[in-house]
């Protein structure tokens, strides 16, 4: 874990709610897709956790959803303004058990994590597929970056104003064999039980800390409790005991 300033380079909406910033900085303690930052607004007690969704060469790339204050005064800031960041936290994805065709399925704002990863799925020519998913046509984005680096790309909207309707489930056909995923729990429960294949799981809990003092995230699993904001946010299909 790093605290480190970083510069905005450009802050720009995706879609009505949904934002992509850049900001140039220190990245060397990111070293795995699906890790995350903590950043300080000002004004305001508790940092707010934000996946990475790409790394490269000082330049790290965030999205996010204006879900509360923090985001929505991070929504207004503009290039020149500096964040203070903590980086290098969570676990992050292991790309070793993916085989050969990784599927990747991302539901909202959860499809951020999966962009980096894709990325180094395709740099070491792996064939990649990815689904986003969406409530609506007007929510999706990051289409056409993931086809962009190769990727074949399905998006599912649940009113089929888009792409295949119905849930990211609709598109999991067979012929994967790993797949990595990330979004709302009702999804990630439906991924499980739809999945036929191991795979991890990112989860997106409400944060104290982010780096493991408070405890506050904890949840049980099948070696015991775990910090999703250290141990996490991945877990592996085998060890998670979804809440009833």
């Amino acid at each position: 874990m790093k605290q480190t300033i970083f510069t905005i380079e450009n802050n720009t909406a995706l879609t009505d709610c949904v934002y992509e910033m850049k900001l140039v900085g220190d990245t060397s303690e990111i070293t795995a897709a699906g890790q995350f930052v903590n950043i300080a607004i000002d004004g305001l007690f508790l940092r707010r956790p934000i996946s990475v969704c790409d790394v490269e060469d000082g330049l790290l790339t965030i999205v996010y959803k204006v879900v509360g204050k923090g985001t929505e005064q991070m929504s207004a800031m503009h290039a020149g303004q500096t964040l203070d960041i903590l980086t290098g936290l969570g676990n992050g994805y292991d790309i070793t058990l993916s085989g050969d065709c990784p599927l990747l399925i991302g539901g909202g704002v959860g499809v951020p994590p999966l962009y980096n990863l894709a990325k180094r799925f395709i740099a070491q020519g792996k064939r990649v597929r990815v689904i986003l998913g969406f409530n609506t046509a007007d929510e999706v984005f990051y289409e056409d970056e993931f086809k962009a680096l190769g990727c074949d790309v399905a998006v599912t909207t649940v009113d089929g104003t888009r792409g295949i309707k119905g849930f990211v489930t609709a598109a999991m056909h067979e012929g994967y064999s790993y797949f990595y995923t990330c979004g709302p729990e009702p999804m990630l429960k439906a991924v499980y039980t739809e999945s036929v294949t191991d795979g991890q799981f990112s989860f997106e809990e409400r944060m104290g800390c982010g780096f493991g003092a408070c405890m506050g995230c904890s949840c049980k699993t099948v070696t015991g409790y775990k910090r999703i904001c250290k141990d996490g946010p991945v877990l592996c299909k085998e060890e998670i005991l979804w809440q009833k």
